[in-house]
């Protein structure tokens, strides 16, 4: 056993998780005795007690305690990406320097592992986006499974660090196009609904669902949070169905889905908010459209504007439309240049 010590966290190392530094700093400790040495108050940053979640800065001293003499640990476990994986995650690659990588990521590719995800994840491929770096790219934010469009990774913990940063001031900028029921109007418009879970999980309950609630009550709601979305309403079908775009102010979870479906204008191909069949019951057409629309989620995001993390400039990444949605786009005779270059133009 090693003796009680103190280490200082070195420049390069700061914000990020306890856990993910003392596994890099001493692999052959598992994750579960880290949780347990920190529940015990065995780990401590700056004297205090810590969780493995702790994030870290650069500059404060972590207490070590006693560890079993160091064994040659085991490699560490690394997915296995297959050929096929690999090649088909690279080709979604639209963009790439030095600190930053955009996917277009297709629809049905989860993001991160989860139940029912095994490792066929975008987290778990990103081993094939290495390239000439020595650690994969780090996640800084989310798409929900079904829904397609670009991805921001990043190559560097400082670039991580800044985009995050970024994301989480709104800072950074994202247009989605959808395909929804029926047409919104006014045609230019604000949802202001806040947001809470759903009770309940696993078969018999919602699980991931929220619920919209009216701004009146976001106060009085335990656990709702404040949501608000931007749509432009750019060309429609008749009655049946519109292409709009869509601009989350806030990052809630499903909140266009959750806000197009409370409006009565549910997301084509949503069978989660967008109810079970093409019958208009008062509150949207349903998740289908029915003939030779798709029923998939019409849902992509579209472009994705931020700070370049080391030139500072602003940087705009655009992806193409997916097979599904670009059909529809062809049957319904749209075409991307359609589009303003910012339909939100006149509400900034």
């Amino acid at each position: 056993m090693s003796r009680v010590q103190t280490l200082v966290v070195q420049e390069g190392d700061g914000d990020q998780r306890l856990d993910r530094w003392f596994k890099r700093e001493f692999p052959q400790i598992s994750q579960g005795r880290i949780e347990k040495m920190c529940r015990k108050g065995d780990i401590r940053v700056n004297g205090g007690r810590v969780k493995g979640s702790t994030r870290i800065e650069v500059g404060q001293e972590v207490r070590i305690p006693p560890l079993p003499d160091e064994k040659a640990p085991p490699p560490p476990k690394r997915t296995r990406v297959t050929d096929a994986d690999a090649k088909m995650i690279r080709s979604c690659v639209i963009y790439r320097d030095e600190h930053v990588i955009a996917l277009n990521k297709p629809p049905g590719l989860a993001v991160q592992g989860g139940s029912g995800q095994a490792d066929r994840h975008v987290d778990a491929l990103s081993e094939a986006l290495m390239f000439d770096m020595e650690e994969k790219p780090r996640l800084v934010h989310r798409l929900d499974r079904d829904t397609s469009g670009v991805l921001l990774l990043a190559r560097t913990r400082m670039a991580a660090k800044a985009l995050t940063a970024a994301m989480r001031h709104r800072e950074t900028r994202k247009i989605y196009w959808a395909i929804v029921a029926g047409v919104p109007t006014p045609y230019l418009g604000e949802i202001k609904y806040g947001l809470v879970k759903a009770g309940g999980h696993g078969r018999s309950g919602e699980g991931e669902k929220m619920i919209a609630v009216h701004p009146r009550d976001i106060d009085d709601t335990p656990g709702a949070k404040r949501a608000h979305t931007l749509y432009a309403t750019l060309y429609r079908v008749g009655s049946r169905a519109s292409w709009v775009a869509l601009e989350p102010v806030t990052g809630r979870t499903h909140q266009l889905r959750a806000h197009m479906a409370e409006i009565g204008h549910p997301i084509v191909g949503d069978g989660k908010y967008g109810g079970s069949g093409q019958e208009n019951m008062g509150d949207g057409w349903g998740a289908q459209l029915g003939g030779m629309i798709s029923k998939k989620l019409h849902l992509h995001a579209r472009s994705m504007t931020f700070m370049h993390p080391h030139t500072r400039k602003v940087l705009t990444v655009t992806a193409e439309l997916p097979d599904h949605i670009a059909h529809s786009f062809d049957t319904f005779g749209w075409t991307e240049d359609l589009a303003a270059d910012d339909p939100f133009e006149s509400l900034q």
